[in-house]
């Protein structure tokens, strides 16, 4: 399945400075449904290069990080169990920032 995968406010830098990314990821479960749950646990085996924990705390992304799913924020289609099709995007922004 394909993927595009947006890192912003900061996050990026996680990423080794890329905000986006095409990816190809499969299902790994029997009813073949791919969730941002499982995109979480790819992103953090496949992408984040260093600190994890300053994106995800436990199974989910960080409080103050927005994730958006086709431009629709993630918190009114379900969190963790969206379902995510070919050729979703999905946006991480952080929006915490130092200061």
């Amino acid at each position: 399945m394909q993927l595009t995968l947006e890192f912003g406010g900061g996050l990026e830098l996680l990423c080794d400075s890329v905000k986006i990314h095409n990816v190809d990821v499969s299902p790994n479960n029997e009813v073949d449904k791919f969730t941002m749950k499982d995109l979480l646990v790819w992103v953090r085996a496949n992408l984040i290069k260093e600190r994890p924990e300053m994106f995800m705390k436990d199974d989910s992304v960080r409080p103050g990080v927005l994730v958006l799913v086709n431009d629709c924020d993630w918190e009114l289609s379900g969190q963790l169990d969206t379902p995510l099709e070919e050729k979703d995007v999905v946006v991480f922004i952080s929006t915490l920032h130092g200061g």
